[in-house]
């Protein structure tokens, strides 16, 4: 998630007569040395530049953030991790393992997920872990969900290394361009306009974009997932819409919080499923209209989370040649990898 640089991360000490730095911002400078000496070429918007590390483009308080999470993230190996790229059905797959992993805590009236966007019950180790440590999900040691858009050779070490539980969710192509370009309109930015729809694809096409290139971030966690199917969980988010129901029992499993059978007769499933929909979600008051974050400044208010959640709404935007250039690229990439023929 491309986020502005904060500078306003620091805390109050027991006195409040003066300002204590962060952890994150001990370490900044460091961080922002090292780099300027990495390559940038020009991003999106004229004022922020994409910059190489670990063979994908990063935007800079993003790779801040990273590289601290990559030196001090320490994941425990009860620790479970929602994966994926942006805008490929991030917010869903947070709200439904939530409700999965937490759902003999509340009942219907109490559920968190009333109350809060997604985003702020689980938080991003290369965003909330660094710039935000005062926020609940971080405070809370109890809490072993958490998420990232990292890629998958850029996760801490201590992810693999503990052998923690990840479900990855990727999307077609075409509907990711656009859900982000749409998103990136969005964005409150200091780093001037956006560019065009049509420079935007094609520098998407080529790679260029945040924690791309995309097709990359896919096959890096699909690749991930053949190696270790136990602790991999490997989705579709276009198999997840048409027909919720079997996959979020599948996440459910995996994740160690299976449905018991009293629990499927009782419709607990379809609960889960109703509470987590993209309609339901988007018409709660907490996330309608211009709400602002209540954990953490974002660039991006709630409701922006929150578009159309169809599948193949890029027939509105891009040209038939759009389209078939990308498939191209998607069919060159995945030849022979069996991701293509994955989940159909």
């Amino acid at each position: 998630m491309e986020i502005e640089t904060i500078t306003d991360t620091t805390v109050p000490n027991h006195d409040e007569t003066e300002i204590e730095s962060t952890e994150f911002e001990k370490n900044q400078k460091r961080y922002q040395d090292l780099i300027s000496t990495f390559p940038h070429v020009k991003g999106w918007r004229l004022k922020d530049p994409f910059i190489r590390y670990g063979g994908h483009w990063w935007i800079q308080p993003i790779l801040e953030g990273a590289l601290y999470a990559q030196e001090f993230f320490q994941a425990r190996p009860s620790d479970f991790f929602i994966c994926s790229y942006l805008k490929t059905g991030t917010t869903w797959l947070k709200s439904l393992t939530f409700i999965i992993a937490n759902r003999s805590r509340f009942d219907d009236s109490t559920n968190p997920l009333l109350k809060r966007n997604p985003h702020e019950l689980i938080p991003f180790i290369e965003i909330e872990f660094p710039l935000f440590p005062e926020v609940d999900g971080l405070k809370d040691k109890g809490n072993t969900l958490f998420s990232t858009h990292m890629p998958y050779n850029s996760l801490p070490d201590s992810v693999v290394k503990k052998g923690c539980k990840m479900v990855y969710i990727w999307r077609d192509p075409k509907d990711t361009f656009i859900s982000l370009w749409l998103f990136f309109q969005k964005k409150r930015s200091d780093g001037g306009p956006l560019d065009s729809l049509e420079e935007c694809f094609d520098m998407f096409c080529q790679g260029l974009s945040g924690y791309g290139p995309y097709l990359d971030h896919v096959l890096a966690y699909w690749k991930a997932h053949q190696e270790n199917p136990d602790k991999i969980l490997f989705l579709k988010y276009e198999t997840l819409s048409a027909d919720p129901l079997p996959h979020v029992k599948r996440v459910a499993e995996f994740m160690g919080y299976g449905f018991t059978d009293e629990e499927e007769k009782n419709g607990v499933v379809e609960k889960v499923v109703n509470l987590c929909s993209f309609e339901t979600l988007k018409n709660l008051e907490v996330n309608k209209d211009d709400k602002e974050r209540e954990d953490h400044p974002s660039p991006f208010t709630k409701s922006a989370y929150f578009r159309k959640g169809k599948t193949g709404d890029w027939v509105n935007y891009l040209t038939p040649d759009m389209a078939a250039r990308i498939d191209r690229i998607m069919e060159e990439k995945f030849k022979g990898t069996g991701l293509l023929e994955y989940g159909k």
